[in-house]
Parts: structure tokens; C-alpha cells; sequence
């Protein structure tokens, strides 16, 4: 089985597993999505929507949270990692999208990859999930879980993104990034499966017998 070979597979067993998708990170608006994908790094999902849960409902504009000021931004995300670094971010964001983009988030990677604390990646969801852009956010389990699959021999998220986009249909890009995430955490855990007892895993390397180690984004 080729690489092709896997994907279509990989893409149809996904389909099935996960034939409707949810965006795990709970928003109010293109704007509070942006806050919790920043705020998400190097942190859960379930982390950050039980933070933000008691934020959205009173703040949820760039205006709102210059108002706020960055210690007081410290103080309501606190419970997440690095949260000084993440405030700092927001609230500085938060200031050149009142300046420059009339309090709106722009609608370009460009754009929104020259804000404070806004990658690729960041960038890649917010245009996928926010505006329904094709994109294809790749985090680092993704990474992992493309090399397991043998979708890529990347050694970074960037060339990953490229095969993946190579291999797969471009309308398929944004739901396919939800479902792969869910389907690692579900079946094709990092120690748990190794690449040996998952469905994916079984169907695209019947003859694998050895763990797969998987390089680092």
C-alpha cells in the first residue's frame, strides 16, 4: 500500500469513525476563537473552555480586553500554562485590532500571522475554523500521527502540511484536521497504540510487528 493508497483509506475509515465533527474549543465569536487557540498552546482544550467559560460572557471584543489591561487579563487566565506570556499577547492583539483592523480579525494568514502570538498554526485554524478557509492546521500530534501513518517522513510541522495537502482533497482539509485530532486522542494514542492496534494502524501496516518512533515536530 502507497502513500495514496493509505490516505483514501485513512480518509474513509475517519469518515466513518467521525462522520459529523465538533470544533473542540468552545467560542462566542471569530475573535474569542482566536483567543482560545492562542490560549490552548501547550494546554488542553477541556482547560481552556473551563476557563473561558467564565470570560465570554462579559468579554468577548478587543475592546473589551484593552479595557481590561494586562494584569487583570494575568488574573483571569491564570489556571493556564504560561499565562502571563498568553495575556501579554492578548492584550496587545487585542490593541492592533482596534488600530489597524477596525477591531475586526483579518481574513489573511498574513494578516493575522503578524499578531502577537498568532503562528501558522494558530493562523490555520482561526482561517478554517472561523472563516471556512481550506486549511490544514497541523499541531504536533498531528505530525506524530502522520508519520505513524506513514503519510510523511517530515521532520517539522511545515513539510507534514505539505504532504498532507498533497495527499488529500482540499475540501476535505478542515474537517480532516478535527477528525485526526480525535481519533489520536480516541484510538491511536501516543502510549498506547505505538502504531500496532488501532483500526488505521492494523488496516494500512497489517505486517507491522515493532513500535513506530515518531520524530519530533
Amino acid at each position: 500500500m502507497n502513500e495514496i493508497q493509505r490516505a483514501k483509506t485513512i480518509l474513509k475509515i475517519l469518515n466513518k469513525t467521525y462522520p459529523t465533527i465538533k470544533v473542540p474549543l468552545k467560542s462566542r465569536n471569530v475573535f474569542t476563537l482566536l483567543i482560545s487557540v492562542l490560549l490552548s498552546a501547550q494546554c488542553t482544550d477541556i482547560n481552556v473552555n473551563n476557563v473561558t467559560k467564565n470570560i465570554y460572557p462579559k468579554y468577548h471584543r478587543p475592546e473589551h480586553f484593552v479595557k481590561l489591561g494586562r494584569k487583570k487579563i494575568e488574573r483571569l487566565i491564570k489556571k493556564i500554562g504560561i499565562f502571563r506570556v498568553k495575556a501579554k499577547s492578548i492584550y496587545n492583539l487585542s490593541k492592533i485590532l482596534i488600530k489597524e483592523h477596525g477591531g475586526k480579525v483579518p481574513r489573511t494568514f498574513e494578516e493575522l500571522e503578524r499578531l502577537p502570538g498568532v503562528g501558522h498554526k494558530t493562523a490555520s485554524v482561526v482561517m478554517s475554523q472561523g472563516f471556512g478557509f481550506p486549511a490544514f492546521a497541523i499541531d504536533t500530534h498531528i505530525h506524530r500521527l502522520a508519520q505513524r501513518w506513514g503519510l510523511t517522513n517530515g521532520k517539522n510541522v511545515t513539510q507534514t502540511e505539505k504532504d498532507l495537502k498533497k495527499l488529500f482533497p482540499k475540501k476535505n482539509w478542515n474537517k480532516l484536521h478535527l477528525q485526526i485530532i480525535y481519533y489520536g486522542r480516541e484510538y491511536c494514542k501516543a502510549r498506547d497504540c505505538y502504531g500496532l492496534t488501532c483500526k488505521i494502524c492494523t488496516t494500512c501496516y497489517p505486517n507491522r510487528k515493532k513500535p513506530v518512533k515518531t520524530l519530533r515536530a
